[in-house]
């Protein structure tokens, strides 16, 4: 390129784009090493951090299933594979969605498995980026927030554990983005969300709040049909109905019960209003967590209804993409599916921060970019200047805290945009 070309108004944008990416690679590369340098699991290897998601809750109940058994049956999986968690309701359709994973051997399968989910979350960029197109050339928008995201602790965490996160944020952010104008493709998006039930139940039901009802039904139905073939299969094979239901309260019981799942844990990784509430009063009311679910989604969808009736529809989808991960169990990494909402947001916000009320929705897209900030270096010094409690607690707090920032916003919102 010549000093002529750099001097062109599109040469610094160009220049710009190529050194994010080449920065995002870099970060890329040194977040999908663990899953070649894992070591394979055996008993000895449970406690094994990296790529835990994807072994227990991907490649060993798949493989389970293919050997003819149940993967929700928490003692079938601790007594036939080395897993340290159960494997949690997911829905059915995703022990033959990531099929091809199991199929190859762990390693193979772990490397496969962090490589899609990369070009996931580069996809998830591209439609964040998308969004703010008026504001930023696209290739420079998608650089610029993969980079940020496979540089983040959310973005590293996905690959580093192998989560289905990417995927899952991809479906509900395109249920948002399309459910106007390509509610076919909203749908298919929410179906997605589905995978997990903590995030598609409560994103279709404030979905048919805000008036996308088609979206809502249509993408609950193709979840349940394409689970419906499984369930039936694990139905015949598990001797009836009847064993079938009790092999999912025992799998209920267990996630319930475990450090690192209890809403009255003080390890736990969950940022849902319940568990936060518990270790920052050390009080749990009775009946918290269906309290929690049913209040946060009813008040959300008032709130929601009027920021879209005032014209305010990029607030609302960053305070749906909110009260999701607040109202029921949710861990620091599910706040990937906010990111077109923090984007389209921040773009909003900067034309109109010196409006009266907007500060609230600054800071409210501050908190939500915590869990993104909260990396090794920051929690190190939370933990020695406040304790593990604080630490464990920080995410949620701040997710919680922008959550009630937004639903402020929303009630004291008196004009259109």
């Amino acid at each position: 390129m010549t000093l002529r070309e750099l001097r062109r108004p599109g040469s610094a944008v160009a220049v710009t784009t190529v050194v994010l990416a080449v920065v995002g690679a870099v970060s890329a590369w040194w977040a999908l090493r663990p899953s070649w340098q894992v070591p394979l699991p055996t008993s000895a290897t449970k406690a094994e951090v990296r790529m835990q998601d994807f072994r227990d809750a991907t490649y060993y109940p798949l493989r389970e299933f293919l050997a003819g058994g149940n993967p929700y049956d928490p003692s079938v999986m601790f007594a036939h594979w080395p897993v340290r968690q159960d494997f949690n309701l997911y829905q059915p359709y995703h022990l033959v969605l990531h099929l091809p994973f199991a199929l190859l051997d762990y390693r193979a399968g772990a490397v496969a498995f962090v490589l899609v989910s990369l070009l996931l979350l580069v996809s998830l960029s591209f439609l964040a980026a998308y969004g703010i197109r008026r504001h930023a050339p696209l290739a420079l928008g998608t650089a610029g927030i993969a980079t940020l995201l496979v540089t983040s602790q959310v973005g590293k965490a996905q690959l580093y554990l192998g989560q289905v996160n990417p995927l899952v944020a991809l479906g509900a952010a395109g249920a948002l983005a399309g459910r106007d104008r390509q509610p076919r493709w909203a749908a298919v998006g929410l179906a997605v969300a589905w995978l997990k039930p903590q995030f598609g139940l409560p994103l279709a039901v404030l979905l048919f709040a805000r008036g996308s009802r088609r979206v809502a039904l249509a993408g609950t139905a193709i979840a349940a049909v394409a689970s419906l073939p499984v369930v039936l299969l694990l139905v015949f094979r598990g001797g009836g109905l009847g064993a079938f239901v009790d092999v999912v309260a025992a799998n209920l019981a267990h996630a319930t019960s475990t450090d690192y799942g209890a809403v009255d844990s003080m390890t736990a990784q969950r940022v849902d209003l319940p568990a936060v509430f518990f270790r920052t009063t050390g009080w749990l009311p009775p009946l918290v967590e269906p309290v929690a679910l049913l209040g946060v989604l009813a008040g959300s969808a008032v709130l929601l209804r009027k920021l879209d009736r005032l014209g305010d529809g990029v607030v609302a989808d960053l305070l749906t993409c909110l009260a999701v991960v607040v109202c029921v169990v949710h861990q620091p990494g599910d706040v990937l599916i906010a990111v077109p909402a923090m984007a389209a947001l921040a773009a909003l916000w900067w034309r109109r921060r010196r409006e009266p009320g907007w500060w609230a929705a600054g800071v409210a897209l501050t908190a939500t970019a915590f869990p993104f900030l909260h990396l090794h270096v920051v929690d190190t010094a939370i933990v020695s200047l406040f304790g593990a409690r604080v630490g464990v607690t920080a995410d949620g707090l701040a997710l919680v805290a922008a959550w009630v920032l937004l639903v402020v916003f929303a009630a004291r919102r008196r004009g259109g945009s």
